[in-house]
């Protein structure tokens, strides 16, 4: 990799291996504006706004797409580039439904907030385009083509990362627009409703779909017992639209919020991850057993389940048969609710608040829909529930602390890391192991269960049989792992897939961050696992008990679902 130092704006700038010159700015304490970048993407340079001036040359270039250089002088604020830029961005607003006021991504879209940095209180341009028609088809996102600028991050995001390719441009010159091919709508291809197109979108192109306006009808009708769960992930980011640092565990302030809001009673999605990590385990060994079928995948995130059902429909019965832990919880509640309706003539209103908008996709699923209602009825991100919060004028930093409500606001540590990619095959594996001392836990922790590579493989021995285990990070690493597996490069008895980057914690229901936050929010939740009062879900007395009432066939009735059939 390259080494020198670069003359940034009159200082000496080292770089060691720093991939563009953008980076090295950065690295200088300059924060260059850009639309189309993401580190974890490939360089796209469409924007144009990190353009650089070469001091000796004159010459302007996009700083994203050039490669540091040892002696090579830069200038990144001078009249010519400052002229470039508001015109980059005059140019952007005449072709962009100026909405702002009423649009989800206000006060969180990039081309707001740099119009208000370069000063464009005008634009000269008129508006001729046309107007094109919104996509609301989705279950999860919602799509505005006329506030696209055409960056490419959806694009990018969705084939590289998800490996999909739903999006991408159409047409050219002025008729140019990003869109699914043959301009369908979403509900016409092959989305699996990850919703990283939204979370990287720098307008409101594509947003989380906003369900907030039916969350308040639940709270404010009086004939609704409005129940709320929390899932890990949720915990861990909120506070940061608080002023708070990413991985800052707010979930007891969050209950006393929710409280405030007019919820009745607040659980714990964790009391139920412990109820999935029970009986996949069960379901691992039982296969370990009668000799498969393996892999057996992991069925906890909804987009790979998706994704599954749409591209290699022959391995949904290598999925466990384990409803994820929202559902599990859902089916639950729903039980253990029925009679209670039944006597004070009140309805039960699940509300689930979730990081993820592939969520808001399962709860509408069939398979976990009764008599015609859904288990879930509504689920909210992390995001609509901070505007939530806000909307209500609740401060949460300021709020006392509240503990979920019993009995089913008790989770074990293995439960919490469900939050972070490696955690549900971390936890099936405390329950797997025979040997339950804290020196096992702490073997486990420095295997490859934990990390952020793309395919992280572990080799464990259970009982005197070596087992191969794999974590995946995003669907693009998903589809080359079973690639591998076809072409018998690989075996697996298990496999975790998270869709998102760094699992629920890079959920798109999530408050904005790149690879940074997310990293200290997984943080958060494996200390929330250090300090847990027991770290093995076995170890859960509610739930041990919960599932000896049920019995095995009762078990398998609320617990357990088949897709595909």
């Amino acid at each position: 990799m390259a080494k020198g130092i670069m003359i940034v704006d009159g200082q000496r700038v080292p770089f060691d291996g720093e991939k563009n010159v953008l980076s090295v700015i950065r690295k200088a304490g300059i924060d260059m504006p850009t639309f189309c970048y993401y580190s974890e993407l490939s360089v796209h340079g469409a924007c144009r706004m990190c353009i650089v001036e070469n001091v000796k040359t004159g010459k302007i270039d996009a700083s994203c797409s050039m490669e540091p250089r040892d002696g090579l002088e830069i200038r990144t604020n001078t009249a010519r580039l400052l002229r470039h830029r508001r015109m980059i961005l005059e140019l952007m607003l005449a072709s962009h439904d100026c909405s702002c006021t009423t649009c989800a991504k206000s006060g969180n879209c990039r081309l707001q907030a740099l119009a208000q940095r370069f000063g464009v209180s005008r634009v000269r341009f008129p508006d001729t385009r046309e107007r094109y028609e919104q996509d609301n088809t989705s279950p999860a996102i919602f799509r505005d083509p006329n506030k696209c600028i055409l960056c490419g991050d959806c694009v990018r995001v969705c084939e590289e990362l998800q490996g999909q390719g739903i999006l991408n441009y159409a047409h050219r010159g002025s008729e140019l627009q990003v869109m699914p091919a043959f301009d369908k709508k979403l509900d016409q291809t092959k989305c699996v409703g990850c919703g990283q197109c939204a979370a990287v979108c720098t307008t409101g192109a594509i947003t989380v779909k906003n369900q907030i306006g039916q969350a308040w009808q639940a709270l404010h009708d009086p004939k609704n017992r409005v129940v709320v769960q929390i899932a890990p992930a949720v915990r861990v980011a909120l506070g940061e639209e608080f002023g708070l640092p990413a991985g800052a565990n707010v979930m007891d302030k969050l209950v006393k919020a929710l409280k405030l809001m007019g919820v009745e009673e607040v659980y714990d999605t964790n009391f139920a991850a412990d109820m999935t990590t029970i009986s996949e385990a069960q379901e691992f060994l039982a296969r370990l057993k009668n000799g498969g079928p393996f892999p057996m995948f992991t069925s906890c995130c909804p987009a790979w389940v998706k994704y599954l059902e749409l591209n290699d429909p022959k391995y949904l019965h290598n999925i466990s048969s384990c409803k994820s832990p929202m559902e599990m919880f859902a089916a639950v509640l729903r039980d253990k609710y029925r009679e209670k309706d039944a006597a004070d003539g009140r309805r039960t209103y699940h509300m689930a608040i979730m990081p993820c908008t592939a969520k808001k996709m399962e709860a509408a699923r069939p398979e976990f829909t009764q008599e015609g209602r859904p288990d879930v009825d509504l689920v909210i991100t992390t995001r609509e529930l901070v505007d939530m919060i806000r909307e209500a004028g609740i401060q949460l930093t300021e709020l006392e602390p509240e503990a979920p409500d019993l009995p089913f606001g008790l989770g074990s540590g293995a439960a919490v890391i469900y939050g972070v990619t490696g955690g549900v095959a971390e936890a099936v594996v405390r329950y797997c192991l025979p040997d339950k001392s804290n020196n096992a836990l702490q073997a486990i922790r420095v295997t490859d269960l934990r990390g952020d590579g793309a395919i992280r493989e572990v080799n464990l021995t259970v009982e005197g049989q070596e087992l191969h285990l794999a974590i995946v990070n995003g669907l693009s690493h998903a589809k080359e792992l079973i690639a591998d597996v076809e072409a018998g490069k690989r075996f697996y008895h298990l496999v975790e897939v998270m869709t998102c980057q760094g699992g629920c914690v890079g959920g798109a229901g999530q408050p904005y961050g790149l690879t940074a936050a997310k990293k200290r929010r997984g943080a958060g939740l494996y200390e929330a696992d250090s300090s847990a009062m027991f770290k093995r879900a076995e170890k859960n007395p509610i739930v041990t008990r919960l599932l000896e009432d049920y019995g095995p066939d009762r078990c398998h009735e609320l617990l357990h679902v088949h897709y595909g059939e």
